[in-house]
């Protein structure tokens, strides 16, 4: 995916969702997307599988472009991706039973005959650690984790090399979560998968992804591999979100820790000038207000980071403390 752009036109205007975002995606990779509500995470999921079109920009696929092909030209390339749901009970019709909600995209398909969707649909069963005779039963007869066990298996009826993953496990008790997150990772080893896995919870994308990109305002400020994320993260963004969890396992003991954020998210329709979280920065200059960051390799290739403080290349956290540093301006 190369500068995504979404726009969607509402009656109070246009939201700039997601503004000139690019990232790759590996076989057997997982790519945890993280950020405030409202940042466009959900937003690039929609585009990637075109539930919503793009403005601009490019999204390939085996060196085919996708983001400019006719919806019709679009379904061969349907089976390669697709997706898992945030809420299961929202996502399966209640009217059908779970061996037709997991047939129906091979019928969509045209992939095999009944007998042979039959046999498809008791080993997907199989794969989500289900019982067989859950072909018979109804999405309400099943509890939540349950639910989104069978929202699994219907995303791999049709053998996709690629999952997206929109906040799978946010409705569910912490127990429950860690089911999903190793049935994920073990069909992930086991089927090859990519995964671009979208969460607003920080401890459930360090448990499952290689490499962690994060949003703010239709940008990404930051990515990085999980593990110098999290160690050494470079970002004010980034560090205020690691800051607020409440456990700090995830962040040395001695690491100095900034002031927490101050406002909300600015508004979509109205989006600040130059670096879009200079409003809420702690470490703002002039020149943030100005121009917009650009997204560039800090201590090493695979860590980009997009601010104005870094401008030279690496920044080691003893660099960017941000104690006693002023906490500037309010929410636009």
């Amino acid at each position: 995916m190369d500068d995504l752009v979404v726009r969607l036109d509402t009656p109070r205007g246009t939201i700039h969702a997601v503004d000139g975002v690019s990232f790759t995606l590996d076989r057997g990779e997982t790519l945890g997307l993280v950020g405030e509500s409202g940042c466009g995470k959900s937003t690039i999921a929609r585009a990637l599988t075109r539930i919503v079109a793009p403005s601009s920009g490019s999204i390939r696929l085996h060196g085919e472009e996708l983001a400019s092909l006719p919806r019709r030209a679009l379904r061969p390339h349907r089976r390669v991706m697709q997706m898992v749901f945030q809420d299961p009970a929202a996502s399966l019709d209640p009217r059908w039973t779970v061996g037709q909600l997991l047939a129906e995209p091979l019928h969509v398909h045209s992939v095999g005959t009944r007998v042979s969707r039959r046999e498809r649909v008791l080993r997907l069963l199989d794969q989500v650690g289900l019982p067989r005779d859950a072909a018979e039963r109804f999405p309400h007869e099943f509890s939540g984790g349950q639910r989104q066990r069978i929202g699994l298996a219907r995303a791999l009826a049709l053998e996709p090399e690629i999952l997206i993953c929109d906040e799978p496990v946010s409705a569910l008790d912490v127990s429950v979560q860690a089911q999903i997150l190793n049935l994920l990772s073990d069909l992930q080893k086991s089927l090859g998968l990519a995964i671009l896995f979208i969460s607003h919870d920080l401890s459930v994308v360090e448990h499952i992804s290689d490499r962690v990109a994060v949003m703010y305002l239709g940008r990404i400020v930051e990515i990085a591999s999980r593990t110098a994320l999290f160690r050494q993260p470079a970002h004010p963004y980034t560090r205020a979100l690691l800051d607020a969890i409440p456990k700090t396992t995830l962040r040395p003991s001695d690491a100095p820790r900034q002031p927490p954020l101050r406002g909300d998210l600015p508004s979509p329709y109205a989006r600040p000038s130059g670096c879009r979280f200079h409003t809420r920065c702690p470490i703002a200059m002039d020149r943030c207000k100005r121009e917009v960051p650009l997204l560039e390799p800090q201590d090493g290739a695979d860590h980009h980071v997009a601010c104005h403080a870094m401008p030279s290349g690496a920044l080691r956290r003893r660099d960017c403390s941000m104690e006693g540093a002023p906490v500037r301006a309010q929410p636009a």
